[in-house]
Protein backbone atom coordinates (compact mmCIF):
# COMPACT_ATOMS: atom_id res chain seq x y z
CA UNK A 1 0.00 0.00 0.00
CA UNK A 2 1.38 3.57 -0.87
CA UNK A 3 0.82 4.91 3.20
CA UNK A 4 3.26 1.89 4.44
CA UNK A 5 6.48 0.85 4.73
CA UNK A 6 7.47 -3.15 5.00
CA UNK A 7 11.41 -4.04 6.17
CA UNK A 8 12.44 -7.15 7.79
CA UNK A 9 14.61 -6.33 11.13
CA UNK A 10 18.22 -8.76 12.16
CA UNK A 11 21.05 -8.56 14.02
CA UNK A 12 23.84 -10.89 15.01
CA UNK A 13 23.90 -13.02 12.19
CA UNK A 14 27.30 -14.15 13.33
CA UNK A 15 28.35 -15.76 10.21
CA UNK A 16 30.76 -18.65 10.02
CA UNK A 17 30.35 -18.91 13.82
CA UNK A 18 32.92 -21.65 14.92
CA UNK A 19 30.30 -23.40 17.38
CA UNK A 20 32.24 -24.53 20.43
CA UNK A 21 31.25 -27.32 22.92
CA UNK A 22 30.99 -29.64 20.40
CA UNK A 23 33.28 -32.96 19.76
CA UNK A 24 33.08 -36.07 17.65
CA UNK A 25 30.35 -34.81 15.65
CA UNK A 26 30.19 -36.70 12.25
CA UNK A 27 31.87 -34.74 9.44
CA UNK A 28 28.53 -34.57 7.32
CA UNK A 29 26.30 -33.26 10.31
CA UNK A 30 29.33 -31.40 11.24
CA UNK A 31 29.12 -29.18 8.02
CA UNK A 32 25.04 -28.96 8.35
CA UNK A 33 26.33 -27.45 11.64
CA UNK A 34 28.44 -24.75 10.44
CA UNK A 35 26.52 -23.48 7.58
CA UNK A 36 23.44 -22.74 9.89
CA UNK A 37 24.35 -19.17 10.10
CA UNK A 38 24.10 -18.53 6.86
CA UNK A 39 21.24 -20.60 5.95
CA UNK A 40 19.41 -18.96 8.97
CA UNK A 41 20.39 -15.52 6.92
CA UNK A 42 19.47 -17.49 3.95
CA UNK A 43 15.78 -17.64 5.13
CA UNK A 44 15.43 -14.32 6.09
CA UNK A 45 16.57 -13.10 2.47
CA UNK A 46 14.48 -15.53 0.76
CA UNK A 47 11.58 -13.86 2.85
CA UNK A 48 12.42 -10.33 2.20
CA UNK A 49 11.98 -11.11 -1.34
CA UNK A 50 9.07 -13.65 -1.35
CA UNK A 51 7.28 -10.62 0.49
CA UNK A 52 9.05 -7.49 -1.70
CA UNK A 53 9.60 -5.48 1.24
CA UNK A 54 10.90 -1.92 1.02
CA UNK A 55 14.34 -2.78 2.86
CA UNK A 56 16.27 -4.88 5.16
CA UNK A 57 17.74 -3.94 8.42
CA UNK A 58 21.08 -5.52 9.98
CA UNK A 59 21.92 -4.42 13.55
CA UNK A 60 25.69 -5.30 14.28
CA UNK A 61 27.78 -8.70 14.31
CA UNK A 62 27.43 -9.22 10.95
CA UNK A 63 30.24 -11.69 11.60
CA UNK A 64 31.58 -13.81 13.95
CA UNK A 65 35.09 -12.14 14.51
CA UNK A 66 36.94 -9.09 13.74
CA UNK A 67 39.03 -10.82 11.05
CA UNK A 68 35.76 -11.44 8.73
CA UNK A 69 36.56 -14.54 6.83
CA UNK A 70 36.40 -14.33 3.33
CA UNK A 71 33.87 -17.55 3.68
CA UNK A 72 31.41 -15.27 5.22
CA UNK A 73 31.90 -11.60 2.90
CA UNK A 74 30.82 -13.90 0.03
CA UNK A 75 28.11 -15.62 1.56
CA UNK A 76 26.60 -12.39 2.36
CA UNK A 77 27.86 -10.14 -1.02
CA UNK A 78 25.70 -12.97 -2.77
CA UNK A 79 22.54 -12.46 -0.56
CA UNK A 80 22.88 -8.69 -1.34
CA UNK A 81 23.08 -9.14 -4.54
CA UNK A 82 20.13 -11.54 -4.24
CA UNK A 83 18.23 -8.17 -2.93
CA UNK A 84 19.60 -5.69 -5.37
CA UNK A 85 17.73 -7.81 -8.25
CA UNK A 86 14.87 -7.79 -6.07
CA UNK A 87 14.99 -4.21 -5.79
CA UNK A 88 15.62 -4.07 -2.27
CA UNK A 89 18.15 -1.92 0.25
CA UNK A 90 20.01 -3.08 2.83
CA UNK A 91 20.66 -1.31 5.86
CA UNK A 92 23.70 -1.87 7.90
CA UNK A 93 25.64 -1.43 11.22
CA UNK A 94 28.70 -3.49 12.32
CA UNK A 95 28.81 -4.63 16.20
CA UNK A 96 31.33 -5.15 18.81
CA UNK A 97 32.44 -8.82 17.15
CA UNK A 98 32.89 -6.85 13.27
CA UNK A 99 34.26 -3.34 13.92
CA UNK A 100 35.39 -1.18 11.86
CA UNK A 101 39.26 -1.62 13.54
CA UNK A 102 38.98 -5.13 12.37
CA UNK A 103 41.83 -6.24 9.74
CA UNK A 104 40.49 -8.23 6.92
CA UNK A 105 40.59 -8.72 3.05
CA UNK A 106 37.66 -6.17 1.98
CA UNK A 107 35.31 -7.59 -0.17
CA UNK A 108 32.74 -4.72 -2.18
CA UNK A 109 29.33 -5.16 -1.26
CA UNK A 110 26.90 -3.86 -3.91
CA UNK A 111 24.90 -0.34 -4.53
CA UNK A 112 21.92 -1.40 -2.61
CA UNK A 113 23.96 -1.72 0.66
CA UNK A 114 24.01 1.26 2.72
CA UNK A 115 26.59 1.01 5.91
CA UNK A 116 26.48 3.28 8.56
CA UNK A 117 29.61 5.16 9.88
CA UNK A 118 31.16 5.01 13.09
CA UNK A 119 29.76 8.28 14.31
CA UNK A 120 25.72 8.51 14.20
CA UNK A 121 24.48 9.64 10.70
CA UNK A 122 21.39 9.75 8.94
CA UNK A 123 20.80 7.92 5.55
CA UNK A 124 17.96 9.20 3.83
CA UNK A 125 15.77 6.72 1.36
CA UNK A 126 12.69 7.03 -0.56
CA UNK A 127 10.66 4.09 -1.33
CA UNK A 128 9.03 2.78 -4.18
CA UNK A 129 5.95 4.62 -3.16
CA UNK A 130 7.31 7.45 -2.85
CA UNK A 131 7.58 7.71 1.23
CA UNK A 132 10.61 9.18 2.94
CA UNK A 133 12.53 6.85 5.14
CA UNK A 134 15.39 8.42 7.35
CA UNK A 135 17.32 5.77 9.03
CA UNK A 136 19.81 6.66 11.68
CA UNK A 137 22.66 4.77 13.22
CA UNK A 138 26.41 3.87 13.99
CA UNK A 139 28.90 1.12 13.45
CA UNK A 140 31.49 0.31 16.29
CA UNK A 141 34.44 2.08 15.42
CA UNK A 142 36.35 -0.64 18.16
CA UNK A 143 35.38 -3.54 19.90
CA UNK A 144 34.80 -1.55 22.99
CA UNK A 145 32.03 1.03 22.80
CA UNK A 146 31.12 1.59 26.51
CA UNK A 147 29.85 5.02 26.08
CA UNK A 148 26.03 6.13 25.79
CA UNK A 149 25.12 7.06 22.14
CA UNK A 150 21.34 7.38 22.88
CA UNK A 151 22.18 11.19 22.97
CA UNK A 152 23.50 11.27 19.71
CA UNK A 153 20.46 10.14 17.80
CA UNK A 154 18.89 13.74 16.34
CA UNK A 155 15.91 13.78 13.67
CA UNK A 156 16.88 15.39 10.51
CA UNK A 157 14.76 17.23 8.58
CA UNK A 158 11.11 15.68 7.18
CA UNK A 159 10.42 12.53 6.47
CA UNK A 160 7.47 10.28 6.61
CA UNK A 161 9.23 7.46 9.27
CA UNK A 162 12.11 7.88 11.60
CA UNK A 163 13.96 4.72 12.47
CA UNK A 164 17.10 4.19 14.73
CA UNK A 165 19.53 1.26 14.44
CA UNK A 166 21.60 0.66 17.81
CA UNK A 167 23.89 -2.58 18.86
CA UNK A 168 24.22 -1.94 22.89
CA UNK A 169 22.58 -3.06 25.61
CA UNK A 170 19.89 -1.79 27.73
CA UNK A 171 20.77 -1.07 31.28
CA UNK A 172 17.26 -2.14 32.33
CA UNK A 173 18.08 -5.74 30.79
CA UNK A 174 19.31 -8.48 32.37
CA UNK A 175 21.67 -10.04 30.25
CA UNK A 176 25.18 -12.15 30.56
CA UNK A 177 26.48 -9.94 27.50
CA UNK A 178 28.99 -7.25 27.63
CA UNK A 179 27.28 -3.72 28.63
CA UNK A 180 28.72 -2.26 25.71
CA UNK A 181 26.60 1.21 24.05
CA UNK A 182 24.55 1.20 26.64
CA UNK A 183 20.98 2.88 26.77
CA UNK A 184 17.65 3.48 28.66
CA UNK A 185 14.57 2.93 27.82
CA UNK A 186 13.69 6.36 28.23
CA UNK A 187 16.19 7.61 26.83
CA UNK A 188 15.74 6.18 23.16
CA UNK A 189 11.37 7.29 23.48
CA UNK A 190 13.67 11.04 24.11
CA UNK A 191 14.95 10.84 20.60
CA UNK A 192 11.01 10.72 19.11
CA UNK A 193 11.76 7.72 16.70
CA UNK A 194 9.49 5.74 15.57
CA UNK A 195 10.96 2.56 15.81
CA UNK A 196 14.18 1.27 17.01
CA UNK A 197 15.84 -1.39 15.99
CA UNK A 198 17.98 -3.25 18.39
CA UNK A 199 21.21 -5.47 18.03
CA UNK A 200 23.71 -7.37 20.44
CA UNK A 201 21.32 -9.43 22.60
CA UNK A 202 21.09 -12.93 21.19
CA UNK A 203 17.44 -13.51 22.87
CA UNK A 204 14.34 -11.70 20.96
CA UNK A 205 12.82 -8.76 23.30
CA UNK A 206 10.12 -6.53 22.65
CA UNK A 207 11.01 -3.88 25.71
CA UNK A 208 8.31 -0.87 24.62
CA UNK A 209 5.55 -0.20 22.12
CA UNK A 210 4.13 2.89 20.66
CA UNK A 211 7.14 3.29 19.54
CA UNK A 212 8.45 -0.47 19.27
CA UNK A 213 11.68 -0.60 20.71
CA UNK A 214 13.09 -4.64 19.60
CA UNK A 215 15.55 -6.85 20.23
CA UNK A 216 15.17 -9.29 17.03
CA UNK A 217 17.77 -12.12 19.10
CA UNK A 218 20.41 -13.73 16.96
CA UNK A 219 18.61 -15.82 13.62
CA UNK A 220 20.58 -19.15 14.72
CA UNK A 221 21.52 -20.05 18.44
CA UNK A 222 25.41 -21.17 18.61
CA UNK A 223 25.79 -23.02 22.07
CA UNK A 224 23.64 -24.28 24.50
CA UNK A 225 23.07 -20.77 26.30
CA UNK A 226 21.04 -20.05 23.17
CA UNK A 227 18.57 -22.44 23.14
CA UNK A 228 15.12 -22.46 21.68
CA UNK A 229 13.50 -20.92 18.79
CA UNK A 230 15.01 -18.16 17.08
CA UNK A 231 13.34 -15.41 14.76
CA UNK A 232 14.03 -12.68 12.44
CA UNK A 233 10.84 -9.80 12.47
CA UNK A 234 8.81 -8.41 9.14
CA UNK A 235 7.57 -4.78 10.27
CA UNK A 236 4.64 -3.01 8.80
CA UNK A 237 4.54 0.95 9.75
CA UNK A 238 1.95 2.89 7.79
CA UNK A 239 1.90 7.23 8.41
CA UNK A 240 -1.07 6.99 10.68
CA UNK A 241 1.48 5.98 13.46
CA UNK A 242 0.60 2.15 13.55
CA UNK A 243 3.78 -0.18 13.32
CA UNK A 244 2.62 -3.91 13.50
CA UNK A 245 5.48 -7.16 14.32
CA UNK A 246 5.45 -10.60 13.06
CA UNK A 247 8.07 -13.03 13.55
CA UNK A 248 10.14 -14.65 10.91
CA UNK A 249 11.20 -18.57 12.10
CA UNK A 250 15.21 -18.64 11.17
CA UNK A 251 16.61 -21.51 13.31
CA UNK A 252 18.09 -24.30 10.82
CA UNK A 253 19.24 -25.97 14.37
CA UNK A 254 17.70 -25.48 17.70
CA UNK A 255 20.05 -26.17 20.72
CA UNK A 256 17.64 -27.90 23.16
CA UNK A 257 17.46 -30.05 26.61
CA UNK A 258 15.20 -32.08 28.06
CA UNK A 259 15.10 -33.95 31.70
CA UNK A 260 15.03 -37.49 31.66
CA UNK A 261 13.47 -38.98 35.37
CA UNK A 262 15.23 -42.02 37.02
CA UNK A 263 12.53 -43.87 38.77
CA UNK A 264 13.90 -45.95 41.45
CA UNK A 265 14.76 -49.46 40.00
CA UNK A 266 14.75 -48.38 36.44
CA UNK A 267 16.96 -50.83 33.88
CA UNK A 268 19.12 -49.74 31.22
CA UNK A 269 16.56 -50.86 28.63
CA UNK A 270 13.96 -48.84 29.95
CA UNK A 271 16.45 -45.29 29.99
CA UNK A 272 17.54 -45.83 26.38
CA UNK A 273 14.04 -46.64 25.41
CA UNK A 274 12.71 -43.03 27.04
CA UNK A 275 15.43 -41.05 25.92
CA UNK A 276 14.52 -42.16 22.83
CA UNK A 277 11.09 -41.38 22.98
CA UNK A 278 11.86 -37.98 24.06
CA UNK A 279 14.43 -37.09 21.33
CA UNK A 280 11.75 -38.12 18.77
CA UNK A 281 9.31 -35.89 20.85
CA UNK A 282 11.37 -33.14 20.32
CA UNK A 283 11.96 -33.49 17.00
CA UNK A 284 8.56 -33.66 15.81
CA UNK A 285 7.53 -30.64 18.29
CA UNK A 286 10.51 -28.36 16.65
CA UNK A 287 10.19 -29.42 13.24
CA UNK A 288 14.03 -28.78 12.70
CA UNK A 289 17.26 -30.44 13.76
CA UNK A 290 18.99 -30.26 17.37
CA UNK A 291 21.31 -30.19 19.19
CA UNK A 292 20.54 -31.96 22.86
CA UNK A 293 21.66 -31.82 25.99
CA UNK A 294 20.14 -34.68 28.49
CA UNK A 295 19.90 -34.11 32.31
CA UNK A 296 19.07 -36.83 33.97
CA UNK A 297 16.90 -36.47 37.19
CA UNK A 298 17.81 -38.21 40.31
CA UNK A 299 20.67 -40.64 39.10
CA UNK A 300 21.06 -41.90 42.13
CA UNK A 301 18.50 -43.81 41.50
CA UNK A 302 20.89 -45.59 38.68
CA UNK A 303 22.75 -48.84 39.21
CA UNK A 304 26.62 -48.88 39.42
CA UNK A 305 26.61 -50.39 36.20
CA UNK A 306 24.58 -47.97 34.31
CA UNK A 307 25.91 -44.89 35.90
CA UNK A 308 29.48 -46.56 34.56
CA UNK A 309 27.87 -46.50 31.09
CA UNK A 310 26.92 -43.09 31.28
CA UNK A 311 30.16 -41.70 32.68
CA UNK A 312 32.12 -43.74 30.00
CA UNK A 313 30.65 -42.18 27.43
CA UNK A 314 28.96 -45.42 26.14
CA UNK A 315 25.53 -44.59 26.47
CA UNK A 316 25.60 -41.11 25.23
CA UNK A 317 27.17 -43.10 21.87
CA UNK A 318 24.41 -45.40 21.43
CA UNK A 319 22.14 -42.59 21.88
CA UNK A 320 23.95 -41.06 18.59
CA UNK A 321 23.29 -43.79 16.61
CA UNK A 322 19.78 -42.05 17.14
CA UNK A 323 20.46 -39.26 15.18
CA UNK A 324 18.25 -39.63 11.84
CA UNK A 325 14.47 -39.04 12.87
CA UNK A 326 12.54 -38.73 9.52
CA UNK A 327 14.15 -35.69 7.50
CA UNK A 328 15.62 -34.33 11.03
CA UNK A 329 18.48 -34.71 12.93
CA UNK A 330 19.20 -34.69 16.38
CA UNK A 331 22.59 -34.84 17.97
CA UNK A 332 22.94 -35.48 21.67
CA UNK A 333 26.20 -34.05 22.73
CA UNK A 334 26.33 -34.71 26.42
CA UNK A 335 25.11 -36.14 28.97
CA UNK A 336 24.63 -35.10 32.76
CA UNK A 337 24.27 -36.95 35.59
CA UNK A 338 25.09 -34.22 38.16
CA UNK A 339 23.34 -34.31 41.03
CA UNK A 340 21.29 -29.83 41.30
CA UNK A 341 23.50 -27.91 43.52
CA UNK A 342 22.25 -26.37 46.73
CA UNK A 343 25.39 -24.02 47.49
CA UNK A 344 24.70 -20.33 47.33
CA UNK A 345 27.12 -17.64 46.06
CA UNK A 346 29.11 -18.24 43.01
CA UNK A 347 29.13 -21.87 42.35
CA UNK A 348 25.31 -21.53 41.75
CA UNK A 349 25.05 -18.19 40.25
CA UNK A 350 23.53 -18.94 36.75
CA UNK A 351 24.89 -14.95 35.67
CA UNK A 352 28.35 -15.97 37.12
CA UNK A 353 28.55 -18.76 34.47
CA UNK A 354 26.31 -17.22 31.60
CA UNK A 355 28.89 -14.36 31.58
CA UNK A 356 32.02 -17.17 31.65
CA UNK A 357 30.17 -18.80 28.65
CA UNK A 358 29.98 -15.48 26.84
CA UNK A 359 33.87 -14.69 27.11
CA UNK A 360 34.73 -18.15 26.00
CA UNK A 361 32.56 -17.52 22.97
CA UNK A 362 33.77 -13.92 22.60
CA UNK A 363 37.67 -15.23 23.14
CA UNK A 364 38.77 -14.85 19.01
CA UNK A 365 41.73 -17.00 18.16
CA UNK A 366 44.17 -13.58 17.93
CA UNK A 367 43.39 -13.28 21.82
CA UNK A 368 44.64 -16.78 22.21
CA UNK A 369 47.66 -16.48 20.23
CA UNK A 370 48.72 -13.19 22.36
CA UNK A 371 47.95 -15.13 25.46
CA UNK A 372 50.40 -17.51 24.58
CA UNK A 373 52.94 -15.13 22.79
CA UNK A 374 55.31 -15.48 25.63
CA UNK A 375 55.43 -19.10 25.18
CA UNK A 376 56.26 -19.10 21.76
CA UNK A 377 58.27 -16.36 21.50
CA UNK A 378 60.37 -18.10 24.67
CA UNK A 379 64.10 -18.81 23.86
CA UNK A 380 64.04 -22.83 24.51
CA UNK A 381 59.87 -23.45 24.95
CA UNK A 382 59.47 -21.75 21.29
CA UNK A 383 61.80 -24.49 19.48
CA UNK A 384 59.33 -27.22 21.50
CA UNK A 385 56.24 -25.59 20.00
CA UNK A 386 53.95 -26.12 16.83
CA UNK A 387 51.70 -23.59 15.50
CA UNK A 388 47.72 -23.91 17.11
CA UNK A 389 45.14 -24.49 14.09
CA UNK A 390 42.19 -23.32 14.48
CA UNK A 391 40.34 -26.24 15.87
CA UNK A 392 43.15 -26.81 18.18
CA UNK A 393 42.46 -23.09 19.42
CA UNK A 394 38.64 -24.05 20.25
CA UNK A 395 39.57 -27.09 21.68
CA UNK A 396 41.56 -25.33 23.92
CA UNK A 397 38.57 -22.62 25.28
CA UNK A 398 36.55 -25.72 26.01
CA UNK A 399 39.36 -27.51 28.35
CA UNK A 400 39.59 -23.46 29.62
CA UNK A 401 35.62 -23.42 30.64
CA UNK A 402 36.11 -27.33 31.63
CA UNK A 403 39.41 -26.60 34.14
CA UNK A 404 37.12 -23.66 35.63
CA UNK A 405 34.34 -25.53 36.41
CA UNK A 406 36.69 -27.97 38.09
CA UNK A 407 38.42 -26.00 40.25
CA UNK A 408 35.37 -23.81 41.59
CA UNK A 409 33.55 -26.98 42.40
CA UNK A 410 36.30 -28.14 44.40
CA UNK A 411 36.96 -25.08 46.03
CA UNK A 412 33.29 -25.25 47.23
CA UNK A 413 33.71 -28.33 48.39
CA UNK A 414 36.25 -28.25 50.64
CA UNK A 415 34.27 -25.03 51.68
CA UNK A 416 31.21 -26.88 52.98
CA UNK A 417 33.26 -29.43 54.96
Amino acid sequence: MKNEIHFIHTADLHLDSPFLGLKDVPTDLFKRIQNSTFEAFEKLIDTAIERSVDFIIIVGDLFDGEDRSIKAQARLRQQMMKLEQAGIHAFISHGNHDHLAGTWLHLDMPSNVHIFSEEVSCIAFTTKTGLNVHLYGFSYPTRHVIEGKASDFIKEGEADFHIGLIHGQCESSRSDHQPYAPFTIQELLQRHMDYWALGHIHKSEILHKDPYIVYPGNPQGRHKNEKGKKIGYGVCMNIEGQTSLQSIPTSIIQWESIDIPCEDGITFTELYTKCVSEMKSLVDQVKCDVLLEINLKDPDQLSSVIQQKIENEEFLEMLQEETEIGNSFIWPYKINIEKQHTNEGLFADPIFWNLMNQTISDYTHEEIDGSLSSLYTHVYASRYLSPLTDNKKEQLLVEAQKRISERIAVKKVRENR
